[in-house]
This record gives structure tokens, C-alpha cells and sequence, in this order.
């Protein structure tokens, strides 16, 4: 049997006070004025060695927050805009995909970010490798996962090459590659569900393209029934009157390249969220020369401010020759009534950090 460990037998601790001669063996000289006077010298250089160091310490802290806020920037997923989560990625001339997840839709494939891949609809702007190249991916990887086939739209003149394109790669790969491939052309209207729609409109660029715009949808009580109480309105409805008006309201513009938004006329209907791209943003590459490769430079969506009256702007599509803080930058130039409501695009791009 063990032995009890009650403290009520133990002696009780020896604790030495701090000034009796004997409390630290080590210690043989007595204390004295002199020796008081050297501690202290002793203490107040720790102190101050200790404060450097504390001050080195905080600095390496506050620049690891630093670093933390900007990774988390650089690393940040998607953006909320105007009510709506945006993602993506648009690096110009190497992949373009924007996808609007409440909507259900994205905007050009690029190389089939693996997201996109869960978005039924999807809107081609053109036939650039690094806005279409991940189409066969994107049908193929659905059909993989048991989708439903997807319901893609393309402007009507690249249509028949787009099916000769999948042919191409159901022969060599011998899957099916199912979808709806509709040809949107301006001036037609698609509905996606009751309360979308989509409109394409004309873009320029050095080959035929196309932007979208998509369309919320409601229905609002005609004005010559405003007074009716309800009852009375139900029994209009019942016998066939058509008491209500249907009301589209722009909520998001995909420009994919260079913009026809620039002239106020194509603008009249002022998307809530305009998407578009600002592929050049400083002097090494003029305005002669984005429009020389049908894209658009930060200087021109200067020039044409007044015209710009959405809520957001969501820029896309720059040269991978700048980072992020080059965009910032170049944004931040921007008039004061506009740099507010850009926001850039900047998944894809390296960091100084």
C-alpha cells in the first residue's frame, strides 16, 4: 500500500528573503552602494537591449501583417459586386473565363476553370484560344460528372465552325460532348429562367465578337390599376385582362474585348455591373496600340468617364506583363467619380509579395 502524500507531515518550505546575506550562496561580496550602482548600470543596458529588440520584434510583426492582408488579397477567390459574387480569371492572351454563380452562367471558358465547369449557361464572346480554348474541356468534364448538357451561345458566324471543332474532338476522344449550341445574334433575346434574359450587342475587335447583356425580369402593376385592391385586381386576371407590364432591368454587361460601351448611344441602358477589359495600363503601349490588336487601354475609359454610368466596373483582361500592384496603381489614377466604383480582376496575377 502507498504511503500517504498528505502535506500535514511535511516541514513547511525555507524561503530565503532577498536581502539576508546567505539568501544566494553564490554571492560573497557584500552588498554596497557601489555594487547598488553598477547593478543598476547593468539593468537600465538590459533594459535598452531589450527595447531594440522589442522594437525589432514589433516592426517583423506589423510587416507580417502586412504581408498577411496582402496574401489574403492576392489569394482571395472571388469578388462581391453590386450584391453579386463574381469569379474568375482573365489574364489577356493566355485564358478569360468571368462567371456569375447566382446567375448560373459564365462568360467566354479560357481553359476551363474547374468552377465554370458547374455553370449551365455559358456566353462566347469570340473564337481567341484564350476565351474559347476551354470548351471541349468544359463539355467533356460535365458529361464526366453527369450534367445536364449545357446551353452555350456563340455569335451566329463562328456557329457552324464551332460544331466542326467539337466533331473534331468527339472522333478522337469518342465522347459524346453533348450540349445546346444556340446562335445568339444582336437584336434577339434568350431567356435563361422567368426572371433573366440575355441580349447579345456588338463589340469591335479584329475578329467577329460580341458582348452580352443580361436582363433581370419583373413584373409591375400597370398604372391605370394602381388604385384597384386586390380582390379587384385578381378578378381583372382571371378574365384574361393583362393587368401588368414586364420590366427588364440591365443588371450585368460582359464586353469581352474591345468595347462598343465607349459611345454613349450602346451604353443608353447603363448595366448596373459593366464587366470589361483595360488590357494596357501605362505609356509603353499607347492607345494606337491596343487598338491596333482590338483591346482597349486604361486612358480611353479615362477619356470617356462621363459616359460610364454604372454602378461598378469591373475591369478584366490585363496584359500578364504587370502585377498587381501595377493595376492598383493605375486604377488609383483614375478620376475621383469613377476610381470608386473600379474594381479590378486580378486572380491569375503575380504579387510583389
Amino acid at each position: 500500500m502507498l504511503p500517504s502524500l498528505s502535506n500535514s507531515h511535511l516541514p513547511p518550505p525555507k524561503i530565503a528573503a532577498l536581502d539576508h546575506p546567505h539568501a544566494f550562496p553564490h554571492r560573497s561580496l557584500p552588498i554596497t552602494p557601489a555594487s547598488h550602482a553598477a547593478e543598476d548600470d547593468r539593468f537600465r543596458a538590459l533594459a535598452l537591449k531589450k527595447s531594440g529588440f522589442l522594437s525589432v520584434i514589433d516592426r517583423a510583426m506589423n510587416e507580417e501583417e502586412v504581408y498577411r492582408r496582402a496574401r489574403a488579397e492576392v489569394q482571395r477567390k472571388g469578388l462581391e459586386v453590386e450584391g453579386y459574387s463574381i469569379e474568375g480569371i482573365s489574364v489577356g492572351g493566355h485564358e478569360t473565363c468571368v462567371m456569375v454563380p447566382s446567375m448560373n452562367l459564365s462568360f467566354d471558358i479560357g481553359r476551363c476553370p474547374a468552377k465554370a465547369v458547374h455553370q449551365d449557361f455559358l456566353f462566347i464572346t469570340h473564337a481567341h484560344l484564350d476565351h474559347i480554348g476551354g470548351l471541349p474541356m468544359y463539355l467533356a468534364t460535365r458529361g464526366l460528372y453527369n450534367l445536364k448538357p449545357p446551353t452555350v451561345f456563340v455569335p451566329p458566324c463562328i456557329k457552324d465552325d464551332v460544331q466542326k471543332l467539337l466533331d473534331v474532338h468527339r472522333g478522337m476522344s469518342q465522347v459524346e460532348l453533348k450540349l445546346d449550341l444556340v446562335a445568339l445574334d444582336v437584336g434577339e433575346t434568350y431567356e435563361i429562367r422567368n426572371d433573366l434574359v440575355a441580349r447579345p450587342f456588338r463589340t469591335h475587335h479584329v475578329i467577329p465578337s460580341q458582348g452580352y447583356v443580361i436582363y433581370s425580369v419583373r413584373n409591375k402593376l400597370r398604372k391605370q390599376y394602381a388604385h384597384l385592391k386586390g380582390p379587384q385586381i385578381k378578378k381583372l386576371k382571371d378574365s384574361g385582362v393583362e393587368i401588368t407590364d414586364i420590366i427588364l432591368s440591365p443588371e450585368v454587361a460582359f464586353t469581352g474585348n474591345l468595347i462598343s460601351f465607349l459611345i454613349h448611344e450602346s451604353n443608353a441602358d447603363d448595366p448596373k455591373i459593366l464587366i470589361t477589359q483595360a488590357t494596357f495600363l501605362d505609356d509603353e503601349n499607347d492607345i494606337e496600340h491596343a487598338r491596333e490588336h482590338g483591346h482597349l487601354h486604361l486612358l480611353e475609359i479615362m477619356e470617356h468617364a462621363k459616359w460610364f454610368r454604372n454602378k461598378a466596373i469591373l475591369l478584366t483582361h490585363f496584359s500578364s506583363r504587370y502585377k498587381i500592384e501595377d493595376i492598383r496603381k493605375a486604377i488609383a489614377k483614375l478620376q475621383p467619380k469613377l476610381s470608386p466604383k473600379v474594381v479590378a480582376l486580378t486572380e491569375g496575377f503575380r504579387s510583389a509579395y
